[in-house]
């Protein structure tokens, strides 16, 4: 860390008029790990990180983990149990497991936040112990929000179990839960201390879940990358039937795109008017609470993609066709491209998910900044949406959908 204090001259003469600057420099870092069966004991991958900063101590650890991967994975608590004992000198499990809320129940109540901080009191977790928190993006969100806030900041370790939270939410620096239907209204900008992506989690997923995770991967594609793109394309076939090599490369190359925006874009802490990584997203969060979150995130996101590829080439951005093409690879992956929800009136008669655009600046601040596409890998940043040409957006959508 460098610090750089600057005593600056006022236009006053008196002492009073002069400021004193401040500004230092803060380095992160975290790994990302990939890897197959984490908490097999032949596994060093979760001991050696935790261990990576303080070799020779033994570590005190609580563990959450969301009860839907415990219901798909009822010998997951055990070996979380055995895999301390068999490091004993190097993990100090503090407690059982505790089961948490999988999905949005628990960042829609605050009564489990509560719940997870009054657990991190009682056993005395401090900022040199580890909080490992094992679930879907929900419940990272969740328990990252109280392990950023406890003591300012204990330490974290993400272990993701959705191919959405393994390419995406898991390897970000966002925290937050939901207040007043506003979606992570409540939340921190809090890096991990380590992200560990185990493979083997994505197996046990429902269809369901693992195709709503693949919306991010043609997401970031579209906007950073077009040879990914094409590789989507290409394996769409493999995708769709959960080609294991196919799911971790898809996996891992979308974490990929995603930390380097986080890293090398500028604005990890999203200080400014952009969010780049959110294209297509402004909808989708406002489809997800029309819906009360009967659309997953990804399908959810997928529409929104959809929606604003078409408007790229009716705003003259996109070549025409390209918006055909981006929702063909969509739908070939197994997402519907249409939701009632799109024409749904608000009190005032106004579309309702066209207030999405209003709830997507107020939730950043600044000027509304939205991502569309001005060529396959290429996205680019406008300040405003014709409303017109959305209607007309979503009409193609429901047109194309037969509905």
């Amino acid at each position: 860390m460098t610090v750089d204090i600057k005593a600056v001259e006022g236009d006053h003469a008196a002492a009073e008029g002069k400021v004193s600057w401040q500004r230092f420099q803060v380095s992160y870092e975290f790994p990302v790990h990939f890897t197959r069966s984490l908490f097999d004991p032949q596994n060093p991958v979760f001991v050696e990180t935790l261990t990576r900063l303080e070799p020779d101590k033994r570590h005190r650890c609580l563990v959450f983990i969301d009860d839907g991967v415990l219901t798909n994975r009822p010998d997951l608590k055990p070996a979380v149990i055995d895999y301390a004992k068999q490091y004993g000198d190097q993990i100090d499990l503090v407690s059982p497991p505790i089961p948490v809320p999988g999905g949005e129940r628990i960042k829609n109540e605050l009564f489990f936040t509560e719940d997870i901080q009054q657990r991190l009191v009682d056993h005395h977790i401090d900022r040199h112990s580890f909080v490992i928190v094992i679930g879907g993006g929900a419940v990272l969100d969740a328990v990252g929000l109280v392990a950023a806030t406890t003591h300012r900041g204990v330490r974290l370790i993400r272990v993701p179990t959705t191919v959405l939270s393994q390419n995406d939410s898991g390897v970000g620096v966002k925290n937050g839960v939901n207040l007043q239907g506003i979606k992570n209204f409540i939340g921190t900008f809090a890096p991990p201390f380590a992200v560990l992506n185990d493979l083997d989690m994505i197996d046990d997923l429902p269809p369901r879940e693992k195709i709503a995770g693949m919306a991010e991967a043609v997401k970031v594609a579209l906007i950073r990358d077009s040879a990914f793109f094409t590789w989507l394309e290409r394996h769409a076939d493999n995708l769709v039937t959960f080609a294991p090599e196919a799911m971790a490369h898809m996996i891992r190359r979308c974490a990929e795109l995603h930390m380097h925006q986080i890293g090398h874009g500028g604005d990890p802490f999203e200080t400014g008017s952009a969010r780049p990584l959110d294209f297509g997203h402004w909808s989708a969060h406002k489809l997800e609470s029309l819906t009360h979150h009967h659309l997953r995130h990804g399908e959810a996101v997928a529409i929104g993609i959809a929606l604003d590829a078409r408007y790229s080439v009716m705003a003259g951005l996109l070549a025409e066709g390209q918006d055909v093409r981006i929702c063909s690879l969509l739908e070939h992956l197994g997402f519907r491209l249409w939701h009632p929800a799109l024409e749904t009136t608000a009190s005032d008669g106004m579309v309702a998910v066209i207030k999405g655009l209003k709830e997507f600046q107020e939730h950043l601040g600044g000027e509304l900044t939205i991502t569309l596409l001005d060529d396959i890998g290429v996205g680019v940043e406008v300040h405003e949406m014709d409303e017109r040409m959305v209607l007309q957006a979503i009409a193609w959508l429901k047109s194309r959908a037969g509905a």
